[in-house]
């Protein structure tokens, strides 16, 4: 073999190694990436509390959970991945909603650009408005008038968390783990359901220097409509783990 041959020998099994690196580097991104955007193990239990732990004690594993498939992350052109909702439960027994909320360290860096602020915020400021909004249907008996938001059609209640998240932070992301109760409106979830009255859910997101419920929210995500075909859920063992502890005390 001639040394000009051996070179190019060399010379390509050199682009080809380097060319596996390339693409092993980008696999383990992903997959790094993928693994991190998950829920994190200490808030992948829900939140136990008094309306939940009498569900459970009522209805014990059979307890009716469901969700839908909704796309999990806004994705208008303003706020493209800003925000995002991990997990969710609609729980109708326990007359609550529970979710986890997500938005990367990149959002607060848009929220300062977006806002003119002097500066990036802390991630240990407390920079968000969540409140979640249930759509209701006035004329249950007319189904025609229900996407028009028409006045004396569709009535909306915002509601708010209720307690103290929980909340975790990763390399990349900033999680919260929220409770809705719907009692706090004075609604019922299982009512609402049972009468075909409820039309949507969903959560807004607002910044808390900005908030004004009368304009479009900062980031807004869907858990529900009454045309999406539901999920239904099942406790996980942690679930039922949580739940139990609360109630022994």
């Amino acid at each position: 073999m001639s040394r000009a041959s051996k070179g190019f020998r060399i010379a390509g099994n050199l682009i080809k190694f380097a060319a596996a690196s390339v693409v092993c580097a980008v696999v383990i991104l992903l997959l790094w990436r993928i693994t991190s955007s998950g829920t994190p193990r200490n808030l992948d239990a829900m939140i136990p509390n008094e309306r939940l732990a009498a569900a459970y004690e009522t209805y014990g594993n059979d307890l009716y959970i469901f969700k839908q498939g909704h796309k999990s992350i806004t994705t208008a052109e303003r706020n493209y991945g800003y925000f995002a909702i991990t997990d969710y439960y609609i729980i109708p027994e326990a007359n609550q909603i529970q979710l986890v909320f997500r938005y990367n360290n990149s959002t607060v860096r848009s929220l300062a650009e977006d806002y003119s602020l002097a500066e990036v915020p802390s991630l240990d400021s407390e920079l968000f408005d969540l409140s979640m909004v249930i759509q209701t249907d006035l004329t249950p008996e007319n189904k025609d008038d229900n996407a028009g938001n028409i006045a004396g059609t569709v009535d909306h209640t915002r509601i708010y968390p209720v307690g103290t998240p929980q909340r975790e932070r990763t390399n990349i992301y900033n999680y919260f783990r929220y409770v809705f109760d719907l009692s706090e409106a004075g609604l019922s979830l299982s009512e609402l359901l049972e009468s075909g009255e409820l039309l949507a859910v969903y959560l807004d997101v607002y910044y808390n220097e900005d908030v004004n419920y009368d304009e479009y929210a900062y980031g807004t995500l869907f858990l529900y409509d009454y045309k999406t075909d539901i999920i239904e859920q099942g406790l996980s063992v942690r679930d039922k783990r949580a739940i139990r502890e609360y109630i022994g005390g």
